[in-house]
């Protein structure tokens, strides 16, 4: 199969455009080659043109780097999955007494930890800001019991940050460079703002669905102590070459049982709609294409949004970067048409309402886990849900959305905008095994709380 550069070229520009989406980068591999695309601008303000080796922000795509940081201390016998995080934070404490004692590397990594996943506690930008953010999650509640189902959790994370820093004696931002970035040769991947000055770096956007979104009113919200979580920046074809080590048994970073093991299922997913989702490993994200299993994961930042997608039968890694507008959208399509035409994937239906006849009124009442409080209820006799940003999230803009229903428990939402998701939003209720009924919304459960 030849691969058609000045298609895939035409069709990101085109439904970059379709989209609204300032600026995009694409980077594909196929047949053991990397092919590099772009289009837009990185900021609306200057101009300024997107090139192949320009710099966007991976939100949550950083799971997967600390992820791999994290691989590496098993395999050097640093650190073992299954012991509790005590074994090497002594102080590690959250809400819940039995997640302090009990909660281990391996429900981290894969998400089953219940820790409530969206703390955001600003604690500067020193090289201690990572083990102050862990200290003050003193009082951080369970989204669920330890062990029990998966809550994405990206403070989570931030845990397995601070115990890479104490195993390795380094800040995490360091051992990443050291440990992975240096010897893969990612010369394009960062994680301070600072370091950025020396590329062409994409500012985010934001704005109401449908037309061109105006420049983010600031480069990033989150704080530096979560970068373990979500603050890695990165080139396109850096993104793809990090999955490419992993397709050729870890490269220099990891060995092949390594790679193996992050791969393996750990849990299913009541919600497999909001990124795809079939289950989870240990970082990755699980697929499962009607037969066809890949591994990726998605990214959010301040108006920016990043995809990567991993077909390994096939060799095939896409990782599309943006900074703003329709990025879902863009984002469905694009991969969807590559990923069938370099790996025979198939194209899933678009997740929307069905026909379906739902009473809403099990479903009645108010979620609430850190940083979200999540109202379930009716307007003008119609299924109706408030997504409301409370705490440390503050800042960032509540959502009201339509329910409609999907089947008894999955209800598609419509108002989310097109950057969080395509047309409609996943809505999953569910039950905790302790009883109690929560709400899944972007992967995290919240428990019902009136």
């Amino acid at each position: 199969m030849t691969f058609q550069r000045d298609h895939w070229q035409a069709r990101l520009d085109e439904l970059s455009a379709a989209n609204h989406v300032p600026g995009a980068t694409l980077a594909v591999l196929v047949d053991g080659e990397i092919h590099e695309f772009a289009t837009g601008v990185l900021n609306r303000n200057t101009g300024v043109t997107t090139t192949t080796d320009s710099v966007f922000q991976l939100g949550s795509v950083a799971k997967i780097y600390t992820a791999t940081l994290v691989m590496q201390l098993v395999e050097t016998g640093l650190l073992d999955l299954d012991a509790p995080v005590r074994a090497v934070l002594p102080d590690f404490e959250v809400a819940d007494d039995e997640a302090s004692r009990t909660v281990t590397p391996r429900q981290l990594l894969s998400h089953t930890s219940g820790l409530s996943g969206d703390f955001h506690l600003d604690t500067g930008r020193g090289d201690d800001c990572i083990a102050r953010y862990v200290e003050g999650c003193a009082d951080l509640a369970q989204d669920c019991p330890p062990g029990t189902t998966v809550s994405y959790s990206g403070s989570g994370y931030v845990v397995l940050g601070r115990i890479v820093e104490v195993l390795t004696g380094m800040t995490w931002d360091r051992a990443l460079r050291e440990r992975v970035l240096a010897p893969l040769g990612l010369d394009h991947t960062m994680m301070l703002p600072e370091d950025l000055l020396r590329f062409r770096s994409a500012m985010g956007h934001l704005g109401a669905p449908g037309r061109a979104p105006d420049v983010a009113p600031v480069w990033e919200m989150m704080p530096r102590g979560f970068g373990p979580g979500a603050i890695v920046c990165a080139s396109a074809a850096g993104v793809v070459r990090l999955a490419k080590a992993h397709l050729d048994g870890g490269a220099s970073v990891l060995t092949p049982d390594g790679v193996a093991a992050m791969q393996e299922r750990q849990v299913d997913v009541p919600d497999k709609w909001t990124v795809s989702a079939d289950g989870w490993g240990l970082g990755w994200t699980l697929y499962d294409w009607e037969g066809t299993p890949g591994f990726g994961h998605d990214g959010a930042a301040t108006g920016q949004y990043a995809y990567l997608r991993v077909v390994p039968g096939a060799g095939v890694a896409v990782a599309l970067l943006t900074n703003g507008g329709g990025a879902r959208p863009l984002a469905t399509a694009l991969l969807g048409e590559l990923l069938a035409a370099t790996a025979g994937v198939p194209v899933p239906e678009p997740f929307g309402p069905t026909e379906a006849v739902v009473d809403i009124t099990p479903h009645l009442g108010t979620y609430r886990r850190e940083g979200v409080v999540i109202t379930v209820d009716t307007r003008d006799g119609a299924p109706h849900l408030r997504y409301e940003f409370v705490d440390g999230m503050k800042d960032y803009p509540s959502m009201d959305m339509d329910l409609l229903p999907v089947s008894d428990t999955v209800f598609a939402a419509s108002g989310a905008g097109p950057s969080f998701s395509d047309a409609y939003m996943p809505v999953v209720f569910s039950t905790l095994t302790d009883g109690r009924k929560c709400c899944y919304i972007g992967m995290r459960a919240a428990p019902k709380v009136a």
